[in-house]
């Protein structure tokens, strides 16, 4: 050990958690990981995600640093796949937005919205039938309208993960799967009682609560079906009145399937009528996957406050970083930069003035 080596422990084996982990270990500190769940299948709003990196598509409906948070992560993740020897999990093919003919009312509010949000010149494009086909030729017939968003981009999350705790275990990390802890400056306390760390990092989402009394979880669903008769080459979403179902392809011929937050707490399994509406608006943008076979239905609650925006505090010996929502893959660079940034005490803190924000209806410790 150099003589500036922490021992750091990290409570949260979701993706800001094995992130950061990962980030310390190359850094050349000693690193304990903790989790509640199992690390090798966890039960993280990560491992249940679609994986998109989508700034434009959230940019409608969230604030202006969501798109920005998310154009940054669209150039910190090639680089952290790279550094991963995983470059093949990241697919930047852009995503593709379709209605049917008596929703295109939804497809022109969404390009007014973006264009609101970002003063106007969003780079989506519109598209007619034979462009939306000729990009996604395997969608129904019946869309004659779409837009391209060509920045977007995709990854295999659950791989990824796979590979972060890999590499963890590889660089030296010590990690305790099955392991609920409280967090405190210097010490973390689980079972086995207490024990003592130059410094504690807190990423255990909507089990943080505890010390973020602001913090709520939002329900998410999402359906994992196997079909080889349909192919995409990037993630498609359905605009729709009262949801926007997307579609995002995975390796070996996999597809995840959801749609907007639930305002709920509820972790019981899917509905009969979410299921049905899943699969029925799935039927509708290619009957072909109409012999998929479900192969899970997942369940989450993403991390979330009063905002929806995410926040890093810090005091002595101990950092928190949470309420990533629904947009993990999305804003986590920017979450994992900006508390790397500030542990090694220099670099860039990028978004300070939303990361560094006190959560809404919290003090500063």
């Amino acid at each position: 050990m150099t003589p500036t080596t922490e021992h750091i422990a990290v409570a949260g084996a979701g993706l800001l958690g094995r992130l950061v982990a990962w980030q310390l270990l190359d850094d050349g500190h000693a690193v304990t990981l903790y989790d509640a769940g199992d690390l090798d299948a966890p039960p993280a709003a990560a491992w249940t995600a679609a994986g998109m990196v989508a700034p434009l598509c959230e940019t409608a409906i969230s604030e202006r640093c969501v798109y920005d948070m998310g154009r940054f992560a669209l150039s910190q993740w090639p680089r952290w796949l790279e550094a991963l020897d995983a470059r093949s999990l990241w697919q930047q093919h852009g995503s593709l937005m379709v209605a049917h003919p008596q929703d295109l009312g939804e497809l022109t509010q969404f390009r007014r919205d973006l264009d609101h949000a970002l003063g106007g010149g969003s780079p989506c494009q519109p598209l007619d039938a034979r462009e939306v086909h000729r990009l996604e030729p395997d969608l129904a017939p019946g869309f004659q309208q779409g837009l391209y968003l060509p920045d977007e981009a995709h990854l295999d999350n659950r791989a990824l993960l796979t590979r972060l705790l890999d590499e963890i275990r590889t660089l030296g990390g010590e990690c305790h799967a099955h392991c609920p802890v409280e967090t405190f400056p210097g010490e973390i306390v689980s079972a086995d009682g207490r024990r003592g760390f130059d410094l504690v990092i807190d990423c255990r989402g909507t089990g943080a609560r505890q010390r973020h009394p602001s913090l709520r979880g939002v329900r998410g669903e999402t359906l994992h079906v196997q079909t080889a008769e349909i192919r995409l080459s990037r993630p498609v979403r359905l605009m729709h009145p009262r949801y926007q179902l997307y579609v995002v392809p995975k390796p070996g011929h996999r597809f995840v399937i959801g749609a907007t937050q639930i305002e709920s707490e509820d972790r019981s399994p899917v509905s009969l009528q979410s299921s049905l509406e899943l699969g029925s608006a799935l039927y509708t943008l290619s009957p072909a996957f109409a012999e998929a076979r479900i192969l899970e239905q997942g369940v989450n609650l993403r991390p979330a406050f009063l905002d929806n925006l995410p926040h890093v505090t810090h005091q002595e010996g101990l950092v928190t970083a949470n309420g990533l929502f629904r947009h993990g893959y999305l804003l986590a660079p920017a979450v994992v930069c900006h508390l790397l940034a500030r542990i090694r005490g220099h670099g860039e803190r990028p978004f300070a003035d939303t990361l560094a924000a006190c959560p809404p209806q919290e003090t500063a410790a």
